[in-house]
């Protein structure tokens, strides 16, 4: 017996209703670049009739009245601007310069990216900058992904970074996302356009390089899996400067000739460098061309080319093309291609409803997620930091002011000035400023002294480790309480379970009891409303007797009266 709560989230939890000009949030996906049609022209307006001011005052309220205000507090108003700037913008990729670089104790880094015209506050937390590969300074030249938000105890936009590369590695990676939207564009890859592998190919074509090792692969592959089917190669460069050119010229010519059912276009592993052959858009443009249809097995698994993307189907590896398009004979002479078919469809259209609902439901996690609520308040304590270091700065700076502005007060008072005039009095004089020097240095140290406990005492270490240690308990109790919830949800099912079953007459069926029907379809419960040789049915707890009544054996208390 399956075990399952349902929630109801078909509805969202409600929130506060957002203006009508604001537009609902997109999914930050990339989306095809569609060049922008010419706009109609626009309508001549049709005036409105003319209104008094009277026309809006309500008769049946007094003059006094007006309309309920929804007044925003700066903290509402920029909690609501964070979500439309993180849930309307898609991650983006941004380029420029560091400058004002801050690396505080909590591991996390804050600095500002600019170029020629601009610049913007950016953080990357700790979590995220444990995995760069290099260390940032001022002045270096960027690229970083990640996504626009607002720091709200300020107000300020931010661009939170989750990966940074110097900008110098991403220049193929960059021409290849261009090349890709710019052919995503044009609908090279719609799948409406791609054409169906046929079922059993009479030829099979093979466009690679004939001493590699990704053909000794494929023709491993189909020779073990329809080995009757021949094989054409198609000799080509797979890397160099002419390998692209080489590459679209050979299945152009194979699509002219039409002398294969399908085509494998294949090539082994290697770095972005090394399958940059297949990233050209002359490769793209001849394989989409191509009238025969085209597999791609380029690269291991994690390779992705434009070739790829352009191919009728991409394959994970060469030895994955083959076995795609090759059918496993086997498999064929059992003739069971069309249930598995129908198995791997039912599966597929599940997998999709089941994603589309965790899609969803992360969605919702994200919304109420307490890290968005860490992440503020660790960006909060940073600053609340660097706050602190300033003003202890400026206090001992003032201080040290002070204390020099006594000693050139003492200075001008000293006795030695009046030396002159007073010589009898400058033995008693220089006592009496010894012994006031003394008691000023001692009371200065003193306070000093004193000062500095209480810095010591007010520091807010001890204070944020209390709160560290109150989130993990708070963390601990809401894992238990969610546990025992679950426990006692199952315990109330299994419960409600027994009881329908015990009171079911399905049950009382499998102990052995039966239902005895007439021939009319109703229940027999005394044995002198049937006759001998009526026909009767009895229902047992798997299938049905019919029978004839032979003999009649009335009850006791019958037979008494």
């Amino acid at each position: 017996m399956n075990r399952e709560l349902e929630f109801d989230f078909s509805m969202p939890p409600p929130g506060p209703k957002p203006p009508a000009e604001t537009p609902a949030p997109r999914e930050a996906e990339p989306a095809p670049v569609v060049k922008k049609a010419a706009s109609p022209p626009a309508r001549k307006a049709t005036r409105a009739p003319a209104r008094t001011p009277t026309d809006d005052i309500d008769r049946s309220k007094p003059a006094s009245a007006e309309p309920e205000r929804d007044v925003y507090t700066p903290g509402r108003l920029n909690k609501e601007a964070r979500m439309l700037l993180e849930r309307g913008l898609p991650s983006l990729w941004m380029e420029g310069e560091i400058s004002n670089l801050s690396r505080p104790s909590s591991g996390h880094w804050y600095f500002s990216l600019k170029d020629e015209s601009a610049q913007l506050r950016c953080a990357m937390f700790r979590q995220k900058n444990l995995g760069a590969r290099f260390t940032p300074k001022d002045g270096m030249h960027v690229l970083t992904r990640g996504r626009v938000s607002l720091y709200e105890p300020r107000g300020e936009y931010q661009f939170i970074a989750d990966y940074m590369e110097e900008a110098g590695e991403g220049v193929l990676r960059r021409r290849f996302e261009q090349l890709k939207n710019k052919l995503a564009a044009e609908g090279l890859f719609d799948a409406n356009r791609k054409k169906p592998l046929p079922r059993l190919p009479r030829r099979i074509g093979v466009v690679t390089s004939p001493t590699g090792a990704a053909v000794r692969d494929v023709l491993n592959i189909l020779r073990r899996r329809f080995c009757t089917i021949p094989v054409l190669i198609y000799p080509v460069q797979v890397q160099g400067e002419t390998a692209a050119g080489q590459i679209a010229r050979t299945i152009r010519m194979a699509s002219a000739r039409a002398e294969c059912d399908v085509l494998i276009v294949a090539r082994g592993g290697g770095s972005l460098e090394d399958l940059w052959a297949f990233n050209e858009e002359v490769v793209a443009r001849a394989i989409f061309d191509c009238q025969i249809p085209i597999v791609s097995g380029v690269g291991h698994e994690v390779d992705f080319t434009i070739a790829d993307f352009v191919a009728d189907v991409r394959a994970p590896t060469p030895s994955g093309a083959a076995e795609i398009v090759a059918p496993d004979c086997n498999e064929w002479t059992r003739s069971v291609d069309l249930l598995g078919r129908r198995v791997r469809t039912a599966m597929v259209r599940e997998m999709a409803s089941r994603q589309q609902r965790l899609v969803w439901l992360e969605r919702r996690l994200a919304q109420v997620h307490p890290g968005v609520e860490l992440r503020q308040k660790a960006q909060r304590l940073d600053d609340l930091e660097q706050r602190l270091s300033r003003c202890m700065r400026h206090g001992l700076s003032q201080r040290r002011s002070t204390l020099g502005e006594l000693a050139a007060h003492l200075r001008h008072r000293s006795p030695a000035l009046r030396v002159a005039a007073a010589r009898g009095r400058l033995e008693i004089a220089r006592k009496t400023l010894a012994t006031s020097l003394q008691r000023c240095v001692s009371t200065a140290e003193s306070r000093l002294r004193h000062a500095s406990s209480n810095l010591r005492q007010l520091t807010p270490t001890a204070r944020i480790a209390a709160l560290h240690r109150r989130i993990d308990i708070a963390d601990r109790r809401m894992e238990t309480s969610l546990q025992r919830r679950m426990r006692k949800l199952e315990a109330r099912f299994t419960v409600a379970a027994g009881k329908l079953n015990t009171v079911s007459p399905l049950a009382t069926l499998q102990r052995g009891y039966a239902i005895v029907t007439d021939a009319q379809g109703t229940v027999v419960t005394d044995a002198l409303a049937v006759n001998k040789g009526d026909l009767i049915q009895t229902r047992l707890s798997r299938g049905t007797v019919q029978a004839r009544v032979e003999q009649i054996t009335p009850h006791r208390d019958d037979e008494n009266q």
